[in-house]
Protein backbone atom coordinates (compact mmCIF):
# COMPACT_ATOMS: atom_id res chain seq x y z
CA UNK A 1 0.00 0.00 0.00
CA UNK A 2 1.15 3.40 -0.76
CA UNK A 3 0.93 5.81 1.66
CA UNK A 4 0.01 9.59 0.12
CA UNK A 5 -1.07 13.00 1.01
CA UNK A 6 -4.93 12.73 0.38
CA UNK A 7 -5.93 16.13 1.48
CA UNK A 8 -5.01 19.78 3.28
CA UNK A 9 -6.98 20.78 6.53
CA UNK A 10 -6.90 24.45 7.22
CA UNK A 11 -8.24 26.59 10.25
CA UNK A 12 -8.10 30.11 11.56
CA UNK A 13 -7.14 29.49 14.66
CA UNK A 14 -7.29 32.65 17.41
CA UNK A 15 -6.81 33.16 21.14
CA UNK A 16 -8.22 36.43 22.71
CA UNK A 17 -5.18 37.62 24.26
CA UNK A 18 -5.57 41.65 23.42
CA UNK A 19 -8.12 41.17 26.84
CA UNK A 20 -5.06 40.92 29.39
CA UNK A 21 -2.38 42.59 27.05
CA UNK A 22 -0.55 39.45 27.38
CA UNK A 23 2.14 39.88 23.94
CA UNK A 24 1.98 43.90 23.98
CA UNK A 25 4.87 45.71 22.65
CA UNK A 26 5.44 49.12 20.85
CA UNK A 27 4.23 48.03 17.43
CA UNK A 28 1.25 45.66 18.32
CA UNK A 29 -0.47 47.04 21.28
CA UNK A 30 -3.07 44.55 21.26
CA UNK A 31 -2.39 41.66 19.85
CA UNK A 32 -4.52 38.24 19.80
CA UNK A 33 -2.21 35.02 18.93
CA UNK A 34 -2.96 33.38 16.07
CA UNK A 35 -2.30 30.90 13.94
CA UNK A 36 -2.87 29.50 10.31
CA UNK A 37 -3.05 25.85 11.25
CA UNK A 38 -3.12 22.68 8.70
CA UNK A 39 -3.64 19.37 8.82
CA UNK A 40 -1.92 16.80 5.95
CA UNK A 41 -4.18 14.06 6.25
CA UNK A 42 -2.66 10.88 4.88
CA UNK A 43 -4.36 7.89 3.07
CA UNK A 44 -3.31 4.57 0.86
CA UNK A 45 -3.79 3.89 -2.36
CA UNK A 46 -3.65 0.31 -2.28
CA UNK A 47 -0.63 0.56 -4.84
CA UNK A 48 3.01 -1.10 -3.78
CA UNK A 49 4.55 -1.20 -0.74
CA UNK A 50 6.89 1.87 -0.30
CA UNK A 51 10.35 1.41 1.44
CA UNK A 52 10.57 4.45 3.92
CA UNK A 53 13.97 5.40 3.16
CA UNK A 54 15.28 8.77 3.29
CA UNK A 55 14.20 10.31 6.83
CA UNK A 56 11.75 7.88 7.21
CA UNK A 57 13.45 5.47 9.14
CA UNK A 58 12.37 4.16 12.39
CA UNK A 59 9.53 1.87 13.14
CA UNK A 60 7.57 2.63 10.49
CA UNK A 61 4.23 3.30 12.20
CA UNK A 62 1.25 4.18 10.41
CA UNK A 63 0.50 8.15 10.76
CA UNK A 64 -2.62 9.21 8.92
CA UNK A 65 -1.63 12.98 10.19
CA UNK A 66 0.62 15.71 10.44
CA UNK A 67 0.25 18.84 11.75
CA UNK A 68 1.88 22.54 11.44
CA UNK A 69 1.12 26.04 11.60
CA UNK A 70 2.33 29.79 10.90
CA UNK A 71 1.84 32.24 13.71
CA UNK A 72 0.25 35.44 13.39
CA UNK A 73 -1.46 37.98 15.64
CA UNK A 74 -5.04 38.25 14.88
CA UNK A 75 -6.86 40.39 11.56
CA UNK A 76 -5.23 38.90 8.27
CA UNK A 77 -4.81 35.58 9.60
CA UNK A 78 -7.21 34.54 6.92
CA UNK A 79 -4.56 35.81 4.08
CA UNK A 80 -2.18 32.95 5.67
CA UNK A 81 -4.59 30.22 5.99
CA UNK A 82 -5.75 30.96 2.34
CA UNK A 83 -2.10 30.50 1.02
CA UNK A 84 -1.58 27.99 3.27
CA UNK A 85 -4.80 25.68 1.50
CA UNK A 86 -2.77 27.38 -2.04
CA UNK A 87 0.23 25.59 -1.50
CA UNK A 88 -1.02 22.79 0.62
CA UNK A 89 -2.98 21.75 -2.57
CA UNK A 90 0.45 21.30 -4.68
CA UNK A 91 1.25 18.48 -2.10
CA UNK A 92 -2.11 16.31 -2.01
CA UNK A 93 -1.28 13.18 -4.32
CA UNK A 94 2.53 13.40 -3.20
CA UNK A 95 3.33 10.07 -1.62
CA UNK A 96 4.74 9.79 1.39
CA UNK A 97 7.56 7.63 0.99
CA UNK A 98 8.41 10.24 -1.58
CA UNK A 99 8.75 13.37 0.82
CA UNK A 100 10.87 11.10 2.91
CA UNK A 101 13.39 9.96 0.57
CA UNK A 102 14.05 13.84 -0.29
CA UNK A 103 12.20 16.01 1.74
CA UNK A 104 14.44 19.19 0.63
CA UNK A 105 12.74 18.16 -2.96
CA UNK A 106 9.75 18.44 -1.77
CA UNK A 107 10.53 21.88 0.19
CA UNK A 108 11.51 23.44 -3.37
CA UNK A 109 8.26 21.72 -5.00
CA UNK A 110 6.06 23.14 -2.87
CA UNK A 111 7.79 26.85 -3.34
CA UNK A 112 8.25 26.54 -6.83
CA UNK A 113 4.51 27.29 -7.62
CA UNK A 114 5.55 30.00 -10.81
CA UNK A 115 2.69 31.97 -9.88
CA UNK A 116 2.34 31.92 -6.29
CA UNK A 117 5.49 32.65 -6.35
CA UNK A 118 4.69 35.90 -7.95
CA UNK A 119 2.60 37.30 -4.53
CA UNK A 120 6.13 36.93 -2.79
CA UNK A 121 9.06 35.28 -3.61
CA UNK A 122 9.72 33.91 -0.67
CA UNK A 123 7.85 36.75 1.70
CA UNK A 124 4.72 37.86 3.13
CA UNK A 125 1.66 35.50 3.38
CA UNK A 126 2.55 33.22 0.92
CA UNK A 127 5.58 32.28 2.65
CA UNK A 128 3.88 32.15 5.78
CA UNK A 129 1.55 29.72 4.17
CA UNK A 130 4.40 27.65 3.05
CA UNK A 131 6.24 27.48 6.42
CA UNK A 132 2.92 25.86 8.01
CA UNK A 133 2.57 23.39 5.34
CA UNK A 134 6.25 22.52 5.28
CA UNK A 135 6.25 22.36 9.37
CA UNK A 136 3.06 19.60 8.89
CA UNK A 137 5.04 17.84 6.92
CA UNK A 138 7.97 16.88 9.26
CA UNK A 139 5.72 16.68 11.49
CA UNK A 140 4.00 14.23 9.53
CA UNK A 141 7.44 12.35 8.55
CA UNK A 142 8.84 12.37 12.59
CA UNK A 143 6.00 10.74 13.46
CA UNK A 144 5.98 8.03 11.25
CA UNK A 145 9.22 7.13 12.00
CA UNK A 146 8.97 7.32 15.68
CA UNK A 147 11.07 10.19 16.42
CA UNK A 148 10.37 13.76 17.86
CA UNK A 149 11.88 16.21 15.03
CA UNK A 150 15.12 17.39 16.27
CA UNK A 151 16.29 13.67 16.72
CA UNK A 152 15.05 12.88 13.20
CA UNK A 153 17.26 15.61 12.00
CA UNK A 154 19.71 15.18 14.29
CA UNK A 155 20.20 11.77 13.21
CA UNK A 156 20.60 12.46 9.50
CA UNK A 157 23.55 12.40 7.86
CA UNK A 158 26.07 15.12 7.33
CA UNK A 159 24.75 14.98 3.29
CA UNK A 160 21.10 14.75 4.14
CA UNK A 161 21.23 17.62 6.34
CA UNK A 162 23.03 19.71 3.03
CA UNK A 163 20.75 18.35 0.89
CA UNK A 164 17.61 19.82 2.83
CA UNK A 165 18.58 23.11 1.86
CA UNK A 166 18.05 25.39 -1.35
CA UNK A 167 21.29 26.56 -1.52
CA UNK A 168 20.90 29.12 -4.87
CA UNK A 169 21.12 32.27 -3.22
CA UNK A 170 23.68 31.25 -0.65
CA UNK A 171 26.66 30.05 -1.71
CA UNK A 172 28.45 33.23 -2.12
CA UNK A 173 27.88 33.07 1.65
CA UNK A 174 28.56 29.37 2.64
CA UNK A 175 28.60 26.89 -0.64
CA UNK A 176 27.17 23.05 0.19
CA UNK A 177 30.78 21.51 0.64
CA UNK A 178 31.67 24.13 3.22
CA UNK A 179 28.22 23.24 5.07
CA UNK A 180 29.61 19.43 4.89
CA UNK A 181 32.77 20.15 5.61
CA UNK A 182 31.16 22.09 9.14
CA UNK A 183 28.60 19.15 9.61
CA UNK A 184 31.16 16.33 9.07
CA UNK A 185 33.60 18.19 11.67
CA UNK A 186 30.77 18.28 14.15
CA UNK A 187 29.83 14.56 13.59
CA UNK A 188 32.06 12.55 16.26
CA UNK A 189 30.54 14.83 19.53
CA UNK A 190 26.98 14.34 18.13
CA UNK A 191 26.38 11.26 20.79
CA UNK A 192 27.96 12.93 23.69
CA UNK A 193 26.20 16.33 23.23
CA UNK A 194 22.48 14.39 22.83
CA UNK A 195 23.19 12.84 26.57
CA UNK A 196 23.99 16.24 27.56
CA UNK A 197 21.04 18.14 26.91
CA UNK A 198 18.86 15.16 27.35
CA UNK A 199 20.24 15.11 31.23
CA UNK A 200 20.97 19.31 31.55
CA UNK A 201 17.79 20.37 29.17
CA UNK A 202 18.48 23.41 26.88
CA UNK A 203 19.07 26.92 28.16
CA UNK A 204 15.84 29.35 27.91
CA UNK A 205 14.73 33.14 28.98
CA UNK A 206 11.73 34.69 30.02
CA UNK A 207 9.34 37.45 28.26
CA UNK A 208 6.41 36.71 30.27
CA UNK A 209 7.46 39.51 32.59
CA UNK A 210 7.87 42.28 30.27
CA UNK A 211 5.02 42.88 27.85
CA UNK A 212 4.75 46.75 27.16
CA UNK A 213 1.59 47.10 28.86
CA UNK A 214 1.96 45.96 32.09
CA UNK A 215 2.10 48.54 34.68
CA UNK A 216 4.71 48.76 37.02
CA UNK A 217 3.10 47.14 40.09
CA UNK A 218 2.47 43.76 37.39
CA UNK A 219 6.24 44.40 35.79
CA UNK A 220 8.22 44.38 39.55
CA UNK A 221 5.93 41.30 40.40
CA UNK A 222 6.62 39.29 37.15
CA UNK A 223 10.35 40.06 37.76
CA UNK A 224 10.48 38.89 41.43
CA UNK A 225 8.75 35.57 40.12
CA UNK A 226 10.81 35.32 37.72
CA UNK A 227 13.47 35.14 40.43
CA UNK A 228 12.01 32.42 42.71
CA UNK A 229 11.05 30.69 39.68
CA UNK A 230 15.06 30.28 38.28
CA UNK A 231 15.15 32.60 35.25
CA UNK A 232 18.67 34.18 34.59
CA UNK A 233 17.48 35.80 32.03
CA UNK A 234 14.75 38.12 31.33
CA UNK A 235 13.55 40.51 28.34
CA UNK A 236 11.25 43.69 27.98
CA UNK A 237 9.44 45.52 25.67
CA UNK A 238 10.80 48.83 24.86
CA UNK A 239 10.51 51.48 22.20
CA UNK A 240 7.41 53.63 22.92
CA UNK A 241 8.40 56.26 25.91
CA UNK A 242 12.43 56.48 26.90
CA UNK A 243 11.53 57.43 29.65
CA UNK A 244 9.16 55.33 30.87
CA UNK A 245 11.03 52.46 29.07
CA UNK A 246 14.76 53.71 31.46
CA UNK A 247 12.02 53.49 34.65
CA UNK A 248 10.87 49.81 34.08
CA UNK A 249 14.51 48.77 33.00
CA UNK A 250 15.79 50.35 36.80
CA UNK A 251 12.46 48.37 38.24
CA UNK A 252 13.46 45.25 36.49
CA UNK A 253 17.65 45.16 37.50
CA UNK A 254 17.07 46.48 41.01
CA UNK A 255 14.53 43.22 41.49
CA UNK A 256 16.57 40.45 39.14
CA UNK A 257 20.43 42.13 40.36
CA UNK A 258 23.32 42.49 38.41
CA UNK A 259 24.24 38.99 38.14
CA UNK A 260 21.17 37.98 35.63
CA UNK A 261 21.03 39.18 31.98
CA UNK A 262 18.59 41.62 30.66
CA UNK A 263 17.73 42.00 27.50
CA UNK A 264 15.45 44.43 25.21
CA UNK A 265 12.97 44.93 22.23
CA UNK A 266 12.30 47.60 20.36
CA UNK A 267 10.02 45.60 18.01
CA UNK A 268 10.86 47.36 14.97
CA UNK A 269 9.54 50.87 16.26
CA UNK A 270 13.02 53.15 16.18
CA UNK A 271 15.32 54.51 13.27
CA UNK A 272 18.82 54.13 13.77
CA UNK A 273 19.80 57.74 15.31
CA UNK A 274 16.48 56.70 17.89
CA UNK A 275 17.80 53.00 18.33
CA UNK A 276 21.06 54.56 19.60
CA UNK A 277 19.61 57.52 21.44
CA UNK A 278 17.45 54.60 23.51
CA UNK A 279 20.92 52.12 23.72
CA UNK A 280 23.23 54.89 25.06
CA UNK A 281 20.14 56.05 27.54
CA UNK A 282 19.41 52.06 28.91
CA UNK A 283 23.34 51.45 29.30
CA UNK A 284 23.43 51.80 33.00
CA UNK A 285 21.75 48.71 32.96
CA UNK A 286 24.09 46.37 31.82
CA UNK A 287 21.68 45.46 28.12
CA UNK A 288 23.32 41.77 27.23
CA UNK A 289 21.41 42.42 23.83
CA UNK A 290 18.73 44.76 21.81
CA UNK A 291 16.00 42.94 20.20
CA UNK A 292 14.35 44.66 16.54
CA UNK A 293 16.13 48.30 17.12
CA UNK A 294 14.91 49.19 13.83
CA UNK A 295 12.69 47.92 10.70
CA UNK A 296 12.93 44.26 9.99
CA UNK A 297 14.26 44.59 6.09
CA UNK A 298 17.48 47.81 6.98
CA UNK A 299 20.42 45.21 7.26
CA UNK A 300 22.83 48.21 6.85
CA UNK A 301 20.94 50.27 9.50
CA UNK A 302 21.46 47.04 11.91
CA UNK A 303 24.82 47.39 10.97
CA UNK A 304 25.17 50.85 12.03
CA UNK A 305 23.39 50.51 14.96
CA UNK A 306 25.67 47.29 16.46
CA UNK A 307 28.46 49.13 15.68
CA UNK A 308 27.75 52.43 17.70
CA UNK A 309 26.15 50.32 20.68
CA UNK A 310 28.65 47.10 21.00
CA UNK A 311 29.52 45.36 23.23
CA UNK A 312 25.54 45.25 23.58
CA UNK A 313 24.28 42.47 20.84
CA UNK A 314 22.05 43.36 18.17
CA UNK A 315 19.71 41.00 17.86
CA UNK A 316 17.16 40.27 14.94
CA UNK A 317 14.83 37.82 12.53
CA UNK A 318 11.92 36.78 13.61
CA UNK A 319 11.18 39.50 11.04
CA UNK A 320 13.51 38.00 8.21
CA UNK A 321 11.83 36.89 5.28
CA UNK A 322 13.56 34.21 4.34
CA UNK A 323 17.50 32.84 4.39
CA UNK A 324 19.18 35.29 2.01
CA UNK A 325 18.05 38.26 4.60
CA UNK A 326 20.18 35.73 7.12
CA UNK A 327 22.72 35.63 4.74
CA UNK A 328 23.10 39.35 4.01
CA UNK A 329 22.82 40.61 8.29
CA UNK A 330 25.95 37.66 8.19
CA UNK A 331 27.99 38.92 5.65
CA UNK A 332 27.58 42.74 7.18
CA UNK A 333 28.16 42.21 10.69
CA UNK A 334 24.59 43.72 11.24
CA UNK A 335 24.01 40.97 14.03
CA UNK A 336 25.46 40.08 17.44
CA UNK A 337 22.43 36.99 17.72
CA UNK A 338 20.26 35.64 15.17
CA UNK A 339 16.67 34.81 15.95
CA UNK A 340 15.47 32.35 14.00
CA UNK A 341 11.41 31.83 13.76
CA UNK A 342 9.87 28.20 12.92
CA UNK A 343 7.38 30.31 11.35
CA UNK A 344 8.44 33.09 9.72
CA UNK A 345 11.16 31.10 7.32
CA UNK A 346 9.53 28.51 5.10
CA UNK A 347 9.59 25.71 7.37
CA UNK A 348 11.98 23.53 8.96
CA UNK A 349 14.23 23.07 5.69
CA UNK A 350 14.84 27.26 5.48
CA UNK A 351 15.45 27.39 9.06
CA UNK A 352 18.11 24.61 8.51
CA UNK A 353 19.98 26.66 6.25
CA UNK A 354 19.83 29.59 8.85
CA UNK A 355 21.12 27.55 11.54
CA UNK A 356 24.49 26.85 9.17
CA UNK A 357 24.54 29.77 7.88
CA UNK A 358 24.80 31.06 11.73
CA UNK A 359 27.28 28.19 12.67
CA UNK A 360 29.89 29.55 9.90
CA UNK A 361 29.44 33.07 10.52
CA UNK A 362 29.86 32.05 14.32
CA UNK A 363 27.01 33.53 15.42
CA UNK A 364 24.74 32.17 18.45
CA UNK A 365 20.86 31.26 17.19
CA UNK A 366 18.74 32.24 20.01
CA UNK A 367 15.34 31.50 18.43
CA UNK A 368 12.26 33.91 19.03
CA UNK A 369 9.32 32.20 20.61
CA UNK A 370 7.26 34.72 21.58
CA UNK A 371 3.69 33.16 20.08
CA UNK A 372 1.26 30.43 20.38
CA UNK A 373 2.97 27.35 19.72
CA UNK A 374 6.59 28.70 18.91
CA UNK A 375 8.04 27.50 21.71
CA UNK A 376 7.11 23.78 20.91
CA UNK A 377 8.62 24.28 17.27
CA UNK A 378 11.67 25.97 17.74
CA UNK A 379 12.85 23.89 20.69
CA UNK A 380 13.60 21.36 18.20
CA UNK A 381 15.57 23.38 15.86
CA UNK A 382 17.75 24.46 18.94
CA UNK A 383 18.53 20.93 20.03
CA UNK A 384 19.03 19.87 16.44
CA UNK A 385 20.86 22.76 16.46
CA UNK A 386 23.38 21.89 19.31
CA UNK A 387 23.69 18.26 18.46
CA UNK A 388 24.15 18.65 15.03
CA UNK A 389 25.38 21.82 13.89
CA UNK A 390 26.94 24.37 15.63
CA UNK A 391 27.82 22.09 18.89
CA UNK A 392 27.85 24.85 21.33
CA UNK A 393 25.36 26.30 23.87
CA UNK A 394 27.68 29.08 24.58
CA UNK A 395 25.06 32.80 24.78
CA UNK A 396 22.44 30.67 23.42
CA UNK A 397 19.21 30.61 24.82
CA UNK A 398 15.63 29.93 23.35
CA UNK A 399 13.32 32.09 24.35
CA UNK A 400 10.27 30.92 26.45
CA UNK A 401 6.78 33.13 27.26
CA UNK A 402 3.85 31.42 29.65
CA UNK A 403 1.07 31.17 27.39
CA UNK A 404 -1.40 28.91 26.02
CA UNK A 405 0.89 25.72 25.88
CA UNK A 406 -2.12 23.74 27.65
CA UNK A 407 -3.51 24.10 24.13
CA UNK A 408 -1.18 21.75 22.75
CA UNK A 409 -1.17 17.65 22.72
CA UNK A 410 2.81 17.73 23.37
CA UNK A 411 3.58 20.96 24.89
CA UNK A 412 6.79 22.22 26.03
CA UNK A 413 8.80 21.82 29.17
CA UNK A 414 10.68 23.93 31.25
CA UNK A 415 12.37 23.10 34.42
CA UNK A 416 14.24 26.18 35.86
CA UNK A 417 15.48 28.56 33.34
CA UNK A 418 16.05 25.47 30.67
CA UNK A 419 13.97 23.50 28.32
CA UNK A 420 13.47 19.93 29.03
CA UNK A 421 13.98 17.65 25.67
CA UNK A 422 10.54 16.90 23.41
CA UNK A 423 10.38 13.11 23.53
CA UNK A 424 7.23 12.51 21.71
CA UNK A 425 7.31 11.67 17.99
CA UNK A 426 6.38 14.32 15.49
CA UNK A 427 7.46 18.12 15.91
CA UNK A 428 4.76 19.12 19.01
CA UNK A 429 2.86 21.00 16.87
CA UNK A 430 -0.23 19.48 17.20
CA UNK A 431 -3.31 21.52 18.68
CA UNK A 432 -6.30 19.97 20.47
CA UNK A 433 -9.20 19.30 18.65
CA UNK A 434 -11.28 20.80 21.56
CA UNK A 435 -9.34 24.13 21.26
CA UNK A 436 -9.43 24.19 17.06
CA UNK A 437 -13.37 23.80 17.98
CA UNK A 438 -13.54 26.47 21.15
CA UNK A 439 -10.85 29.04 19.04
CA UNK A 440 -11.94 28.61 15.54
CA UNK A 441 -12.24 32.23 14.14
CA UNK A 442 -15.02 33.61 13.45
CA UNK A 443 -17.34 30.50 14.55
CA UNK A 444 -15.52 28.68 17.35
CA UNK A 445 -17.43 28.84 20.97
CA UNK A 446 -15.28 31.51 22.49
CA UNK A 447 -15.58 34.22 19.38
CA UNK A 448 -19.54 33.36 20.00
CA UNK A 449 -20.39 30.32 17.67
CA UNK A 450 -19.81 26.41 17.27
CA UNK A 451 -17.33 25.81 15.02
CA UNK A 452 -18.21 22.46 12.88
CA UNK A 453 -14.09 20.84 13.76
CA UNK A 454 -14.24 17.38 13.45
CA UNK A 455 -12.02 14.65 15.54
Amino acid sequence: MTARIADVETIDVRFPTSRELDGSDAMNEAPDYSAAYVVLHVADDGEGTGDGGGTGEGDGQAVSEGHGFTFTIGRGTDLAVAAARAIGERAVGTSVDEVARDPGAFSRHLLGDSQLRWLGPDKGAIHLGAAAVINAAWDLLAKRAGKPLWKLLSDLTPQQIVDLVDWRYLKDALTPEAALELLESRAAGRAEREAYVREHGYPAYTTSAGWLGYDDEKLARLCREAVEQGWDSVKLKVGADLGDDVRRCRIAREIIGPGRRLMIDANQTLGVAEAVEWADALKEFGIWWFEEPTSPDDVLGHAAIQRRIAPTHVATGEHAHNAVMFKQFLQAGAIGICQIDACRLGGVNEAVAALLLAAAYDVPVCPHAGGVGLCELVQHLSVFDYVAVSGSMDDRVVEYVDHLHEHFVDPVRVEGSRYRVPEVPGYSAQIRRETLRAYRFPDGSVWGGTAPVTS
